[in-house]
């Protein structure tokens, strides 16, 4: 009968960690921009990061919708094997400036399809990468609500916005931050950001900015991970010391 109360608190130690794990895995499995900020004013280059949440179906399409209430005039995507990209445009019910001339109508929508064959299996993930600008200058961010297609005829519609003070919702909409730029170029634009990368003189182009949002961003989810494991073998180690402790005393 002494040893019942050690297995309820291994039990309850064992249970913890599961929901600590349970916890930490959504984070992961939202739909993304990356990175999540670009100047205000300037052209940028991001990836709308789908990873596959579902275990049984695979992604087949992703629909994303650009605000028309900060328009952007100019929007390109990055052809990608297998997938099929469409752009849709509006009118707008006031024109925009963009360098001197008047812009009526920008891009309200696009879509990838998946062709035949291709898909984001379970477990994996796909970026859909677009260059974006001018960023407006009169918002601090843009959001942007998308929604996830799937093999079954599941939709995962990721339209939520966060609010100030609130939890984070269940389907958050994918969200870039601006922030005020630290020079211009002259033109309205910001010279730290850039639609494409740039030549280095020799016919490569300069990613480096790029890989090094990408090691940032793997540091972060790896450091994340590491944080979950360490907690939850602190806590199986204490529910096992316990347990010991228990057996010592009735032995003795």
């Amino acid at each position: 009968m002494r040893s019942l109360p050690a297995r309820r608190i291994a039990a309850v130690a064992l249970t913890a960690a599961a929901s600590v794990v349970a916890l930490a895995g959504p984070a992961f499995a939202h739909v993304t921009v990356n990175p999540g900020n670009a100047p205000q004013g300037g052209y940028t280059a991001v990836d709308f990061r789908v990873p596959n949440e579902n275990d049984a179906a695979s992604t087949v399409k992703l629909e994303v919708n650009l605000p028309l209430d900060h328009p952007l005039a100019s929007v390109r995507t990055l052809p990608m094997p297998g997938w099929t990209a469409t752009i849709e445009k509006s009118k707008l019910d006031k024109p925009i400036k963009v360098h001197g001339n008047d812009v009526n109508e920008a891009v309200s929508k696009i879509t990838w399809t998946a062709d035949a064959g291709t898909k984001i299996a379970p477990g994996q993930f796909q970026e859909f990468r677009v260059s974006l600008g001018p960023l407006p200058t009169d918002t601090d961010k843009l959001v942007f609500k998308a929604l996830q297609s799937y093999d079954n005829g599941d939709v995962v519609r990721w339209i939520d916005e966060a609010k100030d003070g609130q939890p984070e919702p269940a389907k958050p909409a994918p969200v870039l931050a601006l922030t005020k730029a630290a020079s211009g170029d002259g033109h309205g634009v910001a010279a730290t950001a850039s639609a494409a990368p740039a030549a280095d003189g020799h016919g490569h182009t300069d990613d480096a900015k790029d890989e090094a949002a990408a090691d940032t961003k793997a540091s972060d989810s790896t450091a994340r991970v590491l944080g979950v494991v360490g907690i939850v073998v602190g806590v199986i180690g204490t529910a096992f010391g316990i347990l010991g402790l228990r057996r010592k005393s009735s032995a003795s």
